[in-house]
């Protein structure tokens, strides 16, 4: 079977704003991101997600990965979405001016409301709904709908959310030479 190269349109301006994506991100087919964007180095954003940035900005560090159809949006002048380094969100997760600090995860399904701060080592579990300007105490598992601290974070999930941004690095890696050894790219 012969490969069909790919080309779509990505990224797209918002008034005077534009998107800043680092060369060493990774965007896969579908994702949409929308205006007051910065994606800082070697970051990935998985199929089919939407990242707008319309009426405030939403800036995500280094080696973080935003995976399959999330959406990621903000509040008109009053919440930003701050994601920091080697952060994890998983599968469908809805994140709304909020801030995720360093080296933390939200798992699928997740919706994290404006003016939540998951602290650096904070974890939200599957399917929670973190009502606004909660914050996710570090070392702390929150989970439910409304979330709730549920429990103290182990040593090896801990340790997890490092291993999970350097593996998604790695997947970006094997996509990428994947596409381009069967000519997509």
């Amino acid at each position: 079977m012969e490969s069909a190269k790919i080309s779509e349109i990505k990224l797209f301006p918002y008034l005077a704003y534009i998107p800043e994506i680092h060369p060493s991100a990774f965007l896969a087919s579908g994702v949409k991101i929308i205006g007051n964007v910065k994606i800082g180095e070697n970051s990935s954003v998985w199929y089919n997600t939407v990242i707008r940035g319309d009426v405030h900005y939403i800036k995500i560090g280094s080696l973080s990965n935003i995976q399959d159809c999330s959406m990621l949006h903000v509040t008109n002048g009053r919440y930003p979405l701050n994601i920091g380094d080697k952060v994890t969100v998983g599968h469908s997760v809805t994140l709304h001016g909020c801030t995720l600090q360093n080296l933390c995860l939200v798992g699928m399904g997740a919706v994290i409301l404006d003016g939540v701060v998951i602290e650096e080592n904070g974890m939200v579990a599957a399917g929670a709904v973190i009502t606004p300007n909660f914050i996710v105490p570090s070392g702390k598992l929150v989970a439910g709908v409304p979330g709730k601290i549920v429990r103290n974070l182990t040593e090896i999930e801990l340790e997890e959310f490092e291993k999970s941004a350097l593996r998604y690095q790695k997947y970006c890696e094997i996509t990428v030479k994947s596409l381009i050894d069967h000519n997509y790219i």
